[in-house]
């Protein structure tokens, strides 16, 4: 076994290439959070030209969900072993070929295999992104690093439904897929010229079946989770839920036993590692589903239009893009604990201000104050919530790490989106939200976060971060306007 060269982790922030390192992983992840967003309000154009009917709308919207949220975990982990840089490169130049394919579909069919693809190239580009900048940055340097990198990505989130929207006025939908090729070409060459190689492990024997496992598991679990809100449990979605928890269970009975793991299970005897992934599966939890039923609230209680109902959550990405680069230099000082019980804390504090909205309530006096202090603790919670992950884990893993967070911040939130409604007593299809089911499920979503203030007091260290890591789970859910809802959101 040869072992390829690596950084060594002694990059500084404020260099040229530094800069250039986040300007790359910015640009790249970008375009993946583009796309999660600035789709939906292209839906009607394209089922107008292409056809289809709901079924393909709904494909079209989460087909790159699919991809994105199976492959997450074997993506990490293939930057650890042959390269973060080449795995990023390769994320790219598979997204840009799909997102060519994606603009220049000549069938509803077309477009869905095309947006398959740019989920399996996200897969690559995020925990790619993230675990390049771990790498390389100097350890003193890795919280503002990655604070830097979720405000510059944040900001693609906000901008997708206008930027869409405008494209789709002024010009084609297919733009809206076409505008990634002249940004993916530029961050192609900077990331040649510019950005070193950094992997960590020897070339030992792939985990074929591990990866097979787990991918065909979260595929599974992702199917049954997109389908409910829609269509119910049924014969279909039930088989899919039982196949890929099974599989997930395979998948850790191999890990135990292969000599080189995909995920390698001794990162969770850390109650750190596993403490912050709880962390993240409650705190996305109330984040994916309470978000996804607040949009609906606006919508079809307070008669927002959907550009309307992305704009009144603006102030959750402005608070991510002025304060991530801040908060994530502060839990690099003093430590992750005091930001990871303060930010779900506040996030809770939110959905019990959100729990008062009625079919009376107004924007200034009613939504912008829950809104507000929901933005203020999720972007206290977000640049340091991993780096008790990371922290928890050696250098060699750090790719598999940043894949399994992001795997479980996506399962989180469509597990909350399929099973919080009806928790609350919210019928889905009803033509107007109830006003009780909708202030209870704000009510469990505060409890999740406050959970997550009681996980984080029993797991994560006190004291200095161990080495200055951060990470940001991508494309909060709050940003995308569920397929489930089609039918009940009219465009903008």
């Amino acid at each position: 076994m040869t072992s390829k060269p690596r950084s060594t982790g002694q990059l500084a922030l404020a260099s040229p290439a530094g800069r250039w390192l986040i300007a790359v992983t910015s640009l790249g992840s970008g375009v993946v959070f583009l796309d999660g967003s600035v789709v939906n309000v292209a839906l009607p154009a394209i089922g107008a030209e292409l056809g289809g009917g709901f079924t393909t709308l709904q494909w079209v919207l989460d087909g790159y969900l699919l991809t994105l949220s199976a492959l997450l975990l074997l993506g990490g982990a293939l930057g650890d072993r042959y390269g973060r840089k080449l795995l990023f490169l390769s994320g790219l130049a598979v997204f840009t070929v799909a997102s060519l394919g994606c603009g220049l579909a000549p069938s509803a069919e077309v477009l869905v295999a095309a947006r398959l693809g740019q989920g399996v190239g996200g897969a690559m580009l995020v925990p790619g992104s993230l675990a390049l900048i771990d790498a390389v940055v100097r350890p003193q340097d890795r919280g503002r690093a990655i604070g830097a990198w979720a405000g510059l990505s944040g900001v693609s989130t906000a901008v997708g439904p206008l930027l869409g929207g405008w494209l789709v006025d002024t010009a084609s939908w297919r733009w809206v897929f076409l505008l990634n090729l002249p940004l993916a070409l530029l961050t192609f060459v900077a990331t040649v010229r510019h950005v070193p190689e950094s992997s960590a492990h020897a070339r030992s024997r792939l985990d074929i079946g591990g990866a097979v496992a787990v991918t065909l598991g979260l595929g599974g679990v992702t199917v049954a989770l997109i389908d409910v809100p829609s269509h119910g449990w049924n014969t279909g979605t039930a088989v899919a839920a039982v196949l890929g928890t099974a599989l997930l269970v395979v998948f850790v009975v191999i890990e135990r036993r292969h000599p080189s793991p995909l995920l390698p299970m001794s990162m969770f005897r850390s109650a750190q590692f596993t403490g912050a992934n709880l962390l993240t599966f409650t705190i996305y939890g109330a984040l994916g589903g309470g978000l996804f039923l607040l949009t609906l609230q606006l919508q079809l209680g307070l008669h927002y239009s959907a550009l309307e109902a992305g704009l009144a959550t603006a102030p959750i990405t402005l608070a991510i893009l002025l304060l991530s680069s801040r908060i994530g230099a502060v839990a690099q000082r003093f430590g992750p604990l005091l930001p990871m019980t303060a930010g779900p804390a506040l996030a809770a504090i939110g959905f019990v201000l959100l729990s008062g909205i009625t079919t009376d309530s107004s924007y200034a006096g009613d939504v912008l104050p829950g809104v507000a202090v929901f933005g203020l603790g999720l972007a206290t919670t977000i640049a340091p919530l991993t780096s008790a992950v990371l922290a928890a884990v050696p250098d060699d893993h750090v790719g598999a790490a940043s894949g399994a967070n992001n795997a479980i911040s996506r399962v989180a939130g469509l597990l909350a989106i399929a099973v919080l409604p009806a928790a609350a007593g919210i019928d889905l299809r009803a033509a107007e939200p109830s006003a009780t089911g909708f202030a209870a499920a704000m009510r469990i979503a505060a409890a999740a976060c406050a959970a997550s203030v009681i996980i984080a007091l029993l797991t994560i260290r006190r004291g200095r971060p161990a080495d200055g890591r951060t990470q940001v789970v991508p494309d909060h859910p709050c940003q995308t306007i569920r397929s489930s809802n089609l039918h009940a959101v009219p465009p903008a």
